[in-house]
């Protein structure tokens, strides 16, 4: 498994060397509220999706929560985060299963953060990021996902999504109200 994800981080990163320009944007633009990245691999079975996207546009702040509320709010987009069958879908023929989710904000952990160099300042410009996995009985049959992620979330405006397979390498805006990435293959 350890050998598929290198290979998965492979085919994403060398999207990014194709297209440095793109890169280069997305590292100068890598905290714009209302915006998210979201990075697309396809190894044989199995379909990877990352995201990265500024706590504001999912949740209004961008910081610890503070109150009672703001608590329940991160638990309730943890929750929604963690629902890959609603977030992601991909083509029903391909048939494929979400089989794990990995979500991490500094910011939304149940443990503050230990003391480092900056002994208790927090940032108040927090991101989260996330990892999905589906395996896929008929890979050959995907030839798109549909994005949930503008339903789940009204303060996001765009995702910017790049996509990478053995045979393929695309990048994509999408804009509400549009939600469909298409695996051109």
């Amino acid at each position: 498994m350890k050998i598929r994800m290198k290979l998965v981080y492979s085919l994403v990163a060398g999207f990014a060397v194709l297209h440095p320009s793109t890169s280069a944007q997305a590292t100068e633009a890598a905290h714009v509220h209302g915006l998210m990245h979201l990075d697309i691999a396809i190894d044989e079975k199995l379909l990877t999706l990352q995201l990265a996207s500024p706590l504001d546009s999912l949740l209004g702040f961008e910081r610890r929560p503070r109150t009672a509320a703001e608590r329940q709010a991160a638990d309730a987009l943890l929750e929604r985060m963690a629902d890959a069958a609603t977030l992601f879908k991909p083509d029903a023929a391909a048939q494929c299963v979400p089989t794990k989710v990995t979500i991490e904000s500094a910011a939304l952990q149940s443990t503050p953060p230990t003391k480092g160099r900056d002994g208790n300042k927090e940032s108040e410009h927090a991101d989260l990021d996330a990892s999905y996995e589906f395996s896929c009985a008929h890979p050959d049959k995907l030839t798109s996902v549909e994005i949930g992620l503008f339903a789940a979330f009204k303060r996001l405006k765009k995702i910017e999504v790049q996509v990478a397979g053995a045979k393929l390498q695309s990048k994509q805006t999408l804009q509400r109200p549009d939600k469909v990435v298409k695996l051109q293959r």
